[in-house]
């Protein structure tokens, strides 16, 4: 995987390099939250606002594992 140079992965402080993973396990968070409450999320998807439910959450899971 090619990370772009513009990425703030490649950022020289490491508070904004460590923050593209805190911002991950925060979705990851969210996503098990809505998933354990049987709510939905919001999210952007090509740059549209979409609603996806805890039924779409748990088949995209089964399909990544």
């Amino acid at each position: 995987m090619t990370i772009p140079i513009n990425d703030i992965r490649n950022s020289t402080d490491p508070d904004i390099s460590g923050s593209y993973y805190a911002m991950q396990h925060a979705g990851q968070a969210a996503i098990d939250l809505a998933i354990q409450t049987s709510a939905a999320i919001m999210t952007t998807v090509d740059s549209k606002i979409v609603r996806i439910t805890a039924a779409k959450l748990i088949k995209q899971r089964q399909l990544t594992s």
